[in-house]
């Protein structure tokens, strides 16, 4: 999971970092696989997180489209992408939560930040307001919150269905202590690339109108690199997450909540209940016929949300400098 080229390792005193990758380590060990774009001196940072199953390639559109408007951020989290592994006991949101903490310490010490998320990306923001509020209005002066959700998986979406058929027939325990259990064997014997994962990414990562045949292919490949014993663990966290307290403290700061109107698996009712909850500093922005992948498969519609959002953000802070 480690990259096998060495890299530059951050800490918190050793200033912003320059261009190019490095590698933060956690508090427990892990290794997480950073890179940043633009000028360490740059007057706004934007820190991008991604989403479950996947790493920071996805942001692949955002990261063109923001280069020198904005010094960028991303990062993979643990167990995924090219960072290191992780005891499953600690793939959890508010364990990412404390990693993206880390990493903005390490990489942007100083100067303010938007922070972008999302999916799993969005959850771990919203846990990090949770754990740490004093830091929103002050280090992060804008959120950017892609098809995610505060909590109440369990009772929608495909995992939603999933869940309640689980817990009628009184086996919830018992699916997922299996799930754990069958995840390295189900690992050694995967074949990635078949026609079954295609199927499942069309149905569950796209809308009614934005699977454009490449695309499909291109996440496919992208969530099917996760392991499953990785994927089995954080799957067990999304069940009891909920994070709804934190929405008011995000109320502080500028923030845009964008989702697909066909999103299968964060549907846009629970953006639609963010941006309410968050209160008039939230701009809701629903994409007709997209889907969960919506930051790769409508990539204008996301980019222009977000460099809307940096607007906001710069008016905000020129209008208190």
């Amino acid at each position: 999971m480690v990259s096998p080229r060495p890299r530059r390792r951050r800490s918190a005193s050793s200033g912003p970092a320059g261009p190019g990758p490095c590698t933060v380590r956690t508090d427990d060990g892990v290794q997480l696989h950073v890179e940043v774009d633009g000028d360490r001196d740059a007057a706004l940072t934007v820190v991008l997180t991604h989403g479950f199953t996947a790493r920071l390639g996805e942001w692949d559109p955002q990261r063109a489209a923001l280069r020198g408007r904005a010094r960028l951020v991303l990062w993979d989290h643990r167990g995924h992408g090219r960072s290191g592994w992780t005891s499953l006991r600690k793939a959890t949101i508010d364990r990412t939560a404390r990693d993206l903490a880390e990493v903005l310490d390490a990489t942007t010490p100083t100067g303010p930040v938007v922070l972008a998320g999302h999916s799993m990306g969005g959850m771990s923001i919203l846990a990090l307001a949770r754990r740490q509020p004093e830091l929103f209005g002050d280090r992060v002066a804008g959120v950017f919150l892609l098809a995610t959700s505060a909590g109440g998986l369990a009772g929608d979406g495909l995992l939603g269905r999933l869940v309640g058929h689980a817990r009628r027939l009184g086996l919830l325990a018992l699916f997922l202590a299996w799930l754990r259990l069958t995840a390295p064997v189900l690992e050694r014997f995967r074949r990635r690339g078949s026609g079954l994962g295609r199927w499942y990414t069309r149905r569950y990562l796209f809308g009614t109108d934005d699977a454009e045949p490449a695309r499909v292919r291109q996440v496919q490949g992208m969530l099917e690199e996760t392991p499953y014993p990785i994927t089995t663990a954080f799957y067990a966290g999304l069940l009891a997450y909920d994070e709804t307290a934190a929405l008011p403290v995000l109320g502080r700061v500028p923030v845009t909540v964008l989702v697909g109107d066909a999103d299968r698996l964060t549907p846009a009712a629970h953006s639609r209940r963010l941006a309410r909850l968050i209160g008039p500093a939230a701009e809701l922005v629903v994409v007709p016929g997209a889907g969960h992948s919506v930051n790769l498969s409508r990539p204008a519609v996301v980019d222009a949300a977000l460099l809307a959002l940096l607007d906001r953000v710069r008016q905000q802070l020129s209008q208190a400098g």
